[in-house]
């Protein structure tokens, strides 16, 4: 099926952490490869985004513990559905997450293609007799040299009010300042951008973001993160991608007191309620 300017994309993706393993458009792959620097390519960030304190959490007034970004990323998920357009995986808590999380809880993740525009759906369902607490992110990697200090991102509204938040050791620290990072609307993929870890931005107004690379009209790519409240971008130094990662939640600060539910901007769900979100990747 050929679309304007250009065929369908292509996606593949596995089970294990319902990640997606390949995008591509016009037969040119647009997703780090998951070998050279980094050994992932697009996870899902459930039941945490970043890091807990001393890697512990205490949910009901049990201490759990979870490492970074939670455990769905390394779990195998049900496949629903497993179309060349759309793909569908499920994960339900079971003995092994309930040592971790003790929730009962239904996580849907869903690939859907339309021309050149990929949507990503995360569903969440409380199956539990009780309210759930959860956090959600997704952590995408694009294929881009941004060492050549030649791409940079920019905003598609105007942005006064974005803060920076530091990381510290995997911990929210301080606010770093905008102006060190973000420059008329455009953040600039210098070689030593990520020297301080993840750029984690909030206060947005733009519901899109767009990978550019200098003097070319056309964007790389378009990225809609419309109701994420955070936006992370990452990679690590000299390597050949860029993370653009729409988050709800962050890492603990370092003063948290450690109890779930009073973590920032924490999910709460009801018995039987469900949870969702979604973010969008157009390619030119």
């Amino acid at each position: 099926m050929l679309c304007k300017g250009g065929k369908m994309l292509e996606i593949s993706a596995k089970p294990e952490g319902a990640e997606l393993t390949s995008i591509k458009k016009d037969g040119i792959e647009k997703l780090h490869d998951g070998k050279e620097f980094w050994n992932r390519q697009s996870p899902i960030l459930f039941p945490i985004v970043g890091k807990l304190k001393d890697n512990k959490a205490i949910i009901d007034d049990k201490v759990c513990e979870m490492g970074q970004h939670g455990f769905a990323r390394d779990m195998k998920f049900e496949i629903v559905k497993d179309g060349p357009n759309t793909k569908e995986y499920a994960l339900i808590s079971n003995e092994e997450t309930l040592k971790k999380y003790p929730y009962q809880f239904k996580l849907i993740v869903k690939y859907q293609v339309k021309d050149n525009t990929l949507t990503v759906s995360y569903e969440v369902e409380n199956k539990d007799n009780k309210n759930i607490f959860f956090g959600i992110g997704a952590h995408p990697a694009f294929k881009c040299d941004y060492s050549t200090e030649k791409y940079y991102l920019e905003f598609e509204k105007e942005e006064s009010e974005i803060g920076i938040l530091q990381l510290e050791e995997g911990l929210i620290s301080k606010a770093r300042l905008k102006e060190e990072v973000i420059d008329d609307n455009k953040i600039y993929l210098t070689k030593d951008i990520f020297e301080k870890d993840a750029i984690i931005m909030q206060n947005i107004q733009s519901n899109k973001i767009y990978l550019k690379e200098k003097d070319k009209e056309e964007p790389i790519l378009e990225f809609d993160f419309t109701g994420f409240p955070y936006l992370a971008i990452w990679s690590k130094k000299g390597a050949p991608f860029v993370c653009i990662e729409p988050w709800y939640n962050t890492a603990d600060y370092k003063e948290s007191t450690g109890i779930f539910e009073e973590k920032q901007k924490i999910i709460g769900l009801n018995p039987k309620e469900k949870f969702k979100c979604k973010y969008k990747i157009k390619f030119f």
